[in-house]
């Protein structure tokens, strides 16, 4: 069981790789070391102002040891995260973490992962392929997936010194056209997998693995409000019953969940 810590903390960067994404540089205190955070955790940002009572989930996109920062992928989609993304470097936002349950990485160095990130679901694939390369000293494959370009290049780009890296879009202008379900790596035999993104495409990709001897995790998407298992608005149905994502997840094996099941 993971500590959790209540911190405000210094923006010291704020950026638009694309589209309607922002990266967002936190830094944490140096009495709270980032180093023992799990790839696929995530965080629970109070919203600037008065307005809205609920945090938001934020996935942890990166973590800097060496300077003890946390980067996060936010899309300003809503009210709420748009009103995130308008922080300056000098603001403070008010933090929950970590939170949930990450992806569990390859016993062996000899390993073949496959990290699969669609959409905003790119997000904790950059930290996980990072802690692979650091863990076994080999570049794991990552196939990140957008609607076009401008959601894809300016963070894909960080990928490239610890992966090997796929892309693919909706309309082709940037990397293979066509769903990540429809590249050719697929081809390949991978030892794990793992997948975040829109629902519909995890399923895709669950039913593409179906059948396989790959160790299959998924990091889910559910709405959530408190990240501590107390609203249970994000319950997943899973083959034990229903789960909260929030503190029995994020992640999930594929034998825990019903998804194969499902017409």
């Amino acid at each position: 069981m993971f500590q959790k810590y209540q911190q405000l903390m210094p923006v010291v960067g704020i950026s638009q790789p694309g589209g309607t994404y922002h990266l967002i540089e936190l830094a944490c205190p140096a009495e709270i070391p980032l180093r023992d955070v799990e790839p696929g955790q995530f965080v629970e940002i109070s919203v600037p102002g008065r307005k809205f009572m609920l945090r938001r989930p934020i996935s942890i996109c990166d973590i800097d040891e060496q300077k003890n920062h946390l980067l996060l992928l936010v899309d300003a989609v809503g009210e709420g995260t748009r009103l995130i993304t308008q922080v300056k470097s000098g603001d403070s936002l008010d933090i929950l973490f970590p939170l949930g349950k990450g992806f569990s990485l390859p016993s062996s160095s000899k390993a073949s992962p496959l990290l699969v990130g669609g959409g905003v679901g790119i997000a904790p694939m950059l930290y996980l392929a990072r802690s692979i390369y650091r863990h076994s000293g080999e570049k794991p494959k990552v196939l990140l997936g957008a609607k076009n370009a401008a959601y894809l290049k300016g963070i894909a780009d960080r990928f490239s010194e610890f992966s090997q890296l796929y892309l693919c879009t909706d309309d082709g202008t940037l990397g293979k056209k066509g769903f990540v379900t429809d590249h050719e790596i697929w081809q390949q035999k991978h030892s794990h997998v793992y997948v975040c993104g829109p629902k519909p495409m995890m399923k895709s990709v669950a039913h593409k693995v179906a059948g396989g001897d790959a160790c299959v995790e998924f990091s889910l998407e559910n709405m959530m409000a408190c990240g501590l298992g107390a609203c249970l608005c994000c319950v997943e149905q899973t083959v034990t019953g229903n789960r909260c994502v929030c503190t029995e997840g994020p992640v999930f094996k594929l034998e825990e969940l019903t998804w194969l099941k499902q017409q």
